[in-house]
């Protein structure tokens, strides 16, 4: 995924996923088929007033269509609809519930999740969608009455001690809370789970010793040292009064995390977890990312959404969602939920590059401009912004624009370090398509000191000498050793092809260019090639074959226009090359 994504994986979620994953079979009725009910007939409309359309079928195939779609929106309203016709269908009434909470609507989610509990009380995540409406409200009595008399299996051995523990820590019943969180701790899966919502309830009740206990578990368990749970601790520390534990902290994550740049290491001591709805949104969010790590992506988005519902300012619950709508390619609803990410939060940085790099994906390029230089403008000490700004402006082929977004980013980064040479490799593609070919050979030449052998840089560079006719053996070596290091990508195997080419080893250029052509059949450059090689060594026929072969591949302008001319002309000499470089991103 361009842009900066966020960690939000635990090691305990790893191991908590393969659980769920073989769990869900057994328990989740509700995204199960199971026909129509006896139930009583109710023909009330859940949520919002809706227009039926012209029969239930057509509602419900529109509705799956949408879903398949994955336009949550439409697959919900058109599945609302169709409801209305046929309200005693259980499969209908789950695919609702489940389609209107993954589309954020989770009231009306609810409403219709309570009714299916009125066909089937196991139905486990209609009864957890009802309880966390339940929570939203404040009624903690009924959270914990629909979560506990779920039967234990399943999804429900884990959600259970969650949910019903902070249901009781809602009601100021702190001992019963630790007491329903217990079986946890008797499940290496869940165990630093466990720790971690031990170690947040005793902080909500103003028990500092047993809350350090917990904290200092949960960050030496297994997969525990994570932005979250360190955040937290951090909090706890400052509030005790005890900053040089708090540093430590800070020192620890950042040694054990030197790419992370999202830990707020300027945070006041407010607990991270202040009551406990937010305790429960926590416990929401923790399965998301589990499910999320099982590929369950669309419950995971369920769950994030209701983490979200129940605490509106959660930050990575916030992400969670944003990430998960695009993957499903709800980019224009993804960057609706990063907007709302508040300014103050550690991830806010990541999530406004999100932004830019869907509006990019939108062909909304001056959007992701904007966004990208008001960054850049905020905060003249981190170059992503001006980088990532970069980038965006070279996909789009404004090179001298990207040379000088580039400029100010290196300006901004002091000496030059191993990790720059993605920087000075992209500035130079920049300039070498700017004709600015000195300055783009000393960046390839920087990125190679910085990153030796790095493939796309030797190869960049290699194929660029051999195309102005310099330095063709070295250039040759360059590629070859690109090769070595990725023999199936079909750019690097092309230039080397290229490479024998413009040596005249026409015989071994079509050999190898006909392996690229294998690799990337839907190039028009590397057909192109392969035409010019086969005309070479007497195979007209094939020549033109490739030549009107990469017409069909849209070329671009000048490529277009050197190929027709070929065509047309068919010269008894050396076919005209167009200028290429295969490994541009």
């Amino acid at each position: 995924m361009r842009g900066s994504a966020v960690r939000l994986s635990f090691g305990w979620r790893q191991r908590l996923a393969v659980f769920l994953m073989a769990a869900l079979p057994a328990c989740v009725n509700d995204l199960q088929s199971e026909g129509p009910s006896s139930a009583p007939a109710d023909n009330a409309v859940f949520g919002r007033a809706m227009t039926p359309g012209t029969s239930g079928a057509g509602n419900y195939l529109a509705g799956r269509f949408a879903q398949n779609q994955s336009d949550l929106g439409v697959a919900s309203d058109y599945l609302a609809r169709a409801l209305q016709y046929d309200p005693e269908n259980t499969e209908l009434l789950q695919r609702t519930y489940l389609s209107l909470a993954a589309n954020g609507r989770l009231e009306e989610a609810g409403a219709v999740a309570k009714r299916l509990l009125t066909y089937d009380g196991e139905a486990a995540i209609a009864a957890l969608l009802v309880a966390e409406q339940q929570a939203k409200a404040g009624n903690w009595g009924a959270v914990e009455d629909t979560v506990t008399h779920l039967p234990n299996r399943g999804l429900n051995t884990f959600m259970i001690p969650l949910m019903s523990s902070w249901a009781k820590a809602g009601q100021g019943r702190i001992d019963a809370a630790l007491e329903a969180l217990a079986p946890l701790a008797q499940n290496s899966n869940f165990a630093t789970l466990h720790d971690f919502h031990a170690a947040l309830i005793n902080d909500l009740a103003d028990r500092p010793k047993d809350a350090e206990r917990y904290y200092r578990s949960t960050l030496a368990g297994s997969g525990g040292s994570t932005l979250r749970t360190t955040e937290a601790a951090i909090g706890f520390y400052r509030r005790i009064g005890q900053n040089d534990k708090a540093i430590e902290l800070i020192n620890r994550y950042r040694q054990e995390h030197p790419e992370g740049t999202m830990l707020n290491d300027k945070a006041s001591g407010a607990r991270t977890i202040d009551s406990a709805r937010a305790g429960m949104a926590e416990a929401l969010f923790d399965t998301a990312g589990s499910l999320r790590q099982g590929r369950a992506s669309e419950l995971a988005l369920i769950f994030a959404r209701m983490a979200v519902d129940l605490q509106p300012d959660f930050p990575l619950a916030q992400v969670m969602v944003a990430d998960l709508l695009q993957g499903l390619g709800r980019l224009r609803e993804a960057n609706a939920v990063f907007e709302q990410i508040s300014s103050s939060s550690s991830v806010y940085w990541s999530a406004q590059l999100r932004i830019a790099a869907n509006d990019d994906d939108l062909d909304e390029v001056d959007a992701a401009i904007r966004t990208l230089e008001r960054l850049a403008d905020q905060h003249a000490d981190r170059p992503e912004a001006l980088v990532t700004l970069g980038d965006v402006l070279r996909r789009h082929k404004r090179w001298s624009e990207a040379v000088a977004a580039y400029d100010r980013a290196l300006a901004n980064l002091g000496p030059a370090r191993r990790e720059h040479w993605g920087i000075y490799y992209s500035r130079g593609i920049a300039l070498e398509r700017s004709k600015q070919w000195t300055r783009a050979e000393s960046d390839f030449l920087r990125a190679l000191e910085l990153e030796p052998d790095e493939p796309h840089v030797l190869n960049y560079l290699g194929y660029s000498w051999i195309e102005q006719g310099v330095n063709i053996e070295a250039g040759r070596q360059m590629i070859e050793k690109a090769v070595a290091q990725l023999p199936k990508d079909g750019y690097i195997i092309d230039s080397l092809g290229w490479a024998f080419y413009r040596s005249g080893d026409f015989g071994k250029a079509v050999e190898v260019l006909e392996q690229a052509v294998e690799l990337h059949p839907e190039d028009a450059s590397i057909n192109d090639h392969l035409g010019d090689a086969l005309w070479k060594v007497g195979r007209e026929d094939e020549a033109r074959f490739q030549w009107q072969r990469a017409l069909t591949f849209d070329p671009e302008p000048e490529l277009k226009q050197q190929i027709e001319s070929k065509l047309t002309v068919v010269p008894q000499g050396t076919a005209a090359s167009p200028d290429k470089n295969a490994t541009v991103p």
